[in-house]
């Protein structure tokens, strides 16, 4: 028989019914299958997640915040750019991340809304376009080192270089854009986020990690070119919040040391001083565990919230973890 926790309720820990979980989705979560990215397809995917969502607030969750990545999104929107080179105007990354924030919060909140009336649960689920606010002196700027869209031959990245974009040949792949990174250090709207939970809406927000921005002297803020990370991003609101559930929705059931290998082995309860070792150890590759194992520590570590926990699972398996029959927990 597999370990099984306690489930993680809206009364589990506090007795309250205030409970709040910010819920981090993948945008890969939303293709299921690589080979049909089609949106008829990223329909099904969204159905599926919002499904679990709705159950979470019908078995007493009062607050639930989505967040959601946009990578193969973005993706193919510069995809879109490079195909149209000279015939339309190209799209500044800050609002290419603001486009897929739209587009992927009104699919999420159409289908949680549609679930939300399938239940006759009486509430609405509204997106807010979210800015996330980093530092311009952030030592990524000088070092562009994240991969976005699709591959490109030398020509054509020259083409876009001569416009701007940090180009990097990949392994012999291919030549692909590259944009900084940098740490996010606040969440603009979070005030509207904080009061959208008040008033009992269930929302989405931060998708993609946020549009990206910096503040300069004279207090305005202006859109910059960059790659949130969207669990840090993530992270950083479930803080804000003093969420007691941060719940990172990915592509694997558990948490794995050994991942892919024949001594693959399985985590159920992680402490943060464990996820630290195993984390130095190279258990958790950067470009996809480490990244969700960052964020839950640094939401741990700072949250004021002294019944906040974690979990990591897949979508289909998100009710099975809440009631403690698979994912990983992380605690402090």
């Amino acid at each position: 028989m597999p370990d099984r926790e306690s489930p993680i309720t809206a009364e589990n820990n506090t007795g309250l019914t205030t409970d709040l979980a910010v819920v981090a989705i993948g945008g890969n979560s939303l293709i299921a299958d690589s080979s049909r990215p089609e949106i008829v397809h990223q329909w099904d995917a969204v159905h599926e997640t919002t499904g679990q969502i709705a159950q979470m607030i019908e078995g007493g969750w009062k607050g639930v915040v989505i967040t959601h990545g946009n990578g193969p999104q973005v993706g193919f929107i510069l995809r879109r750019n490079e195909l149209a080179l000279g015939e339309v105007h190209t799209i500044p990354f800050s609002l290419v991340v603001a486009d897929t924030q739209g587009s992927i919060g009104f699919m999420l909140q159409q289908a949680l809304n549609n679930d939300f009336r399938q239940r006759q649960i009486p509430r609405e689920t509204t997106t807010i376009i979210t800015q996330t606010r980093v530092d311009e002196d952030d030592p990524a700027f000088d070092n562009p080192s994240k991969p976005i869209g699709s591959f490109l031959d030398e020509a054509t990245a020259r083409t876009f270089e001569a416009r701007g974009w940090h180009v990097v040949e990949d392994a012999g792949r291919g030549w692909r854009r590259v944009v900084p990174s940098p740490r996010p250090v606040e969440i603009v709207e979070i005030e509207a986020v904080r009061q959208a939970i008040e008033m009992d809406w269930a929302v989405v927000a931060c998708g993609g990690g946020g549009i990206p921005v910096v503040r300069d002297t004279d207090g305005k803020l202006r859109g910059v070119s960059a790659v949130i990370d969207k669990d840090m991003a993530s992270s950083l609101l479930a803080v804000d919040l003093a969420a007691d559930l941060f719940l990172i929705s990915t592509g694997v059931e558990k948490v794995a040391l050994h991942f892919g290998t024949p001594q693959q082995v399985d985590l159920t309860q992680l402490t943060v001083a464990d996820a630290k070792r195993y984390r130095e150890e190279g258990h958790f590759a950067a470009g996809s565990m480490q990244p969700k194992i960052d964020a839950c520590i640094e939401f741990l570590e700072n949250s004021s919230n002294p019944h906040a926990r974690c979990l990591i699972t897949n979508p289909q398996n998100l009710q099975r973890a809440l009631a403690g029959e698979t994912g990983t927990r992380i605690s402090l």
